[in-house]
């Protein structure tokens, strides 16, 4: 991210509530500011309301979720604000996947299983660029599938016939079809394995750096936002707790949770930990 970087998305005192009974307070207060070309990452223990917040900031929420109260503002390329929150009808479905994109948790699983890759990438553009010439349409999903490191031959392929990690390429170049300013990621390598997980991430590195746009990276992984994020947001029990660049938080964490987010990942160069030390009790089987 650039020093002078602007704004491109800013939240004021978000409030989510689920109306069910008892009412569920998810979201309390929130307030972050992402900027063009940055990587945010957003970080907490399961259930904290990382998810929830990022469907508030697209607005994707769906009954029984409501946001109760705050703001949510895109600041276009062009200069002009948007209040997200007043978007209605068909100012909204332009905002979603032309402004605002996202990667949803589990996206792997989003794909249709009837329908080729080609077809699913197709309807992106038949459904949001109805102008759109079909060979242009063509060009533009191999050329989509060509920036997340898959073959465009693929195009014939069904979701089945690719593997995890492809498919989750598949969705990233989704997300990318329409050039959006800010692309949501939910947990984007979440069930793929650790080498696959790294070429993921790779891949969206280099993406942002070659497209410009900005991230905001939703992950339990702390240690993955400190490598990869430009500042990091901590989310604990429905708020943000901290905020600030990825070495602030972990130089010098200021909340309690923060600390302990971060000492519950274990060092490859500290002391062996009492289990390893002691070892286990060749009687009973357990540990001394």
């Amino acid at each position: 991210m650039r020093p002078d970087a602007q704004p491109v998305l800013t939240a004021r005192g978000v409030f989510i509530e689920y109306e069910v009974d008892p009412p569920v307070k998810a979201v309390r207060n929130a307030s972050l500011t992402l900027h063009r070309g940055e990587i945010l990452g957003l970080a907490g223990e399961s259930g904290c309301g990382k998810t929830t917040l990022a469907y508030g900031l697209n607005r994707l929420l769906k009954a029984p979720a409501l946001m109760t109260a705050g703001e949510v503002t895109f600041h276009d390329a062009d200069g002009r604000d948007i209040d997200v929150v007043e978007l209605r009808d068909e100012s909204l479905r332009t905002f979603r996947w032309d402004k605002v994109s996202m990667v949803f948790q589990g996206s792997m699983n989003s794909l249709n299983p009837v329908m080729s890759i080609r077809r699913q990438l197709h309807d992106v553009f038949t459904t949001h660029r109805p102008g759109m010439r079909r060979r242009e349409r063509e060009a533009r999903c191999a050329e989509l599938l060509g920036l997340v490191g898959v073959d465009p031959s693929r195009l014939s392929s069904f979701p089945h016939e690719l593997s995890g990690g492809m498919r989750q390429r598949v969705m990233i170049a989704m997300a990318l079809a329409l050039d959006p300013q800010v692309m949501i990621m939910d947990e984007p390598t979440t069930a793929l394995d650790v080498v696959v997980q790294r070429g993921i991430i790779r891949e969206i590195m280099r993406l942002r750096e070659r497209l410009g746009f900005a991230v905001i990276f939703i992950t339990h992984d702390l240690p993955l936002l400190i490598e990869i994020s430009d500042r990091i947001a901590i989310m604990l029990e429905g708020e943000i707790v901290e905020q600030g660049t990825a070495a602030e938080v972990y130089r010098a964490p200021r909340h309690d949770y923060t600390k302990r987010l971060l000492a519950s990942f274990p060092s490859l160069r500290g002391e062996r930990g009492d289990f390893v030390r002691r070892g286990a009790d060749t009687t009973t089987g357990d540990a001394a």
